[in-house]
């Protein structure tokens, strides 16, 4: 099990792509046609393995248009977990009890997706996906190795989950994923298979629920910093902020 993407919502589609662009480092992204059944556009950046997209509502009455109003603007959307074997993955959501919105098994089994309602784990939506071989991502486009640039940045290695109780959202992660819960210090953690992580900590910035922040490893922070800072993007205790989601750098 790795984190292999992450997605955020953005009311300005474009303006979000361009910060990402110029601050990440990135020069290409996917326009998946399939969001458009969701009434959303979107844009998907590969950074080294992982993927990094953005969702822009293009009518009303839309799962993310709702959240953006639930949050009070652009923020984070959902975690995106690809699996080696999606049936005990499955298993494991229905016997947690939870919700699928969305599911679908594609191009005669090698491409498989769940979607688990946010309200039945907390935080963001829980996609638990998985692709034939290990290596491919579909959800980048056809095209996306030919666009990695790993020279500013190199890949997603965390995501945090924010609540009003994180123990219980965390234990609730831990449940549907079949994944141990750990306690370090004053949030909790699920390790997953790749070195990459999952975070769960009080939210205290207003905003409720949700995914508030995600990491990202780059080469030079210092540079990714000044490149945010340049665009108004950075935050005074030094985390970017991207389509209302703070990044924590991580050295490479």
């Amino acid at each position: 099990m790795r984190l292999r993407q992450i997605a955020l919502v953005g009311q300005d589609l474009a303006a979000c792509e361009a910060d990402i662009r110029a601050i990440l480092g990135l020069d290409y992204a996917y326009d998946d046609p399939g969001v458009g059944k969701f009434g959303l556009r979107n844009a998907v950046f590969p950074i080294g393995e992982t993927f990094l997209e953005v969702v822009s509502p293009k009518q009303e009455g839309t799962t993310a248009g709702r959240l953006l109003e639930k949050r009070g603007g652009d923020g984070g959307y959902m975690v995106i977990l690809q699996v080696e074997d999606i049936k005990p993955a499955r298993a494991r959501i229905a016997a947690a009890g939870a919700r699928v919105v969305e599911q679908a098994d594609l191009q005669g089994g090698t491409v498989a997706m769940t979607h688990v309602h946010p309200r039945d784990v907390g935080g963001a939506i829980l996609s638990v996906d998985y692709m034939h071989p290990w290596s491919r991502w579909e959800w980048g486009g056809p095209v996306w190795r030919e666009h990695v640039r790993t020279d500013v940045s190199t890949g997603i290695v965390g995501a945090e989950l924010q609540g009003a109780d994180p123990f219980a959202m965390a234990t609730r992660w831990g449940e549907v994923l079949g994944r141990e819960v750990e306690a370090k210090g004053e949030y909790w953690r699920i390790a997953l298979d790749d070195g990459g992580e999952l975070r769960f900590v009080r939210a205290d910035d207003g905003r409720g629920d949700g995914l508030g922040r995600f990491d990202v490893a780059v080469r030079d922070p210092m540079a990714v910093h000044a490149a945010a800072k340049a665009r108004g993007r950075l935050a005074p205790d030094g985390d970017v902020i991207l389509a209302g989601t703070r990044v924590r750098l991580v050295q490479a």
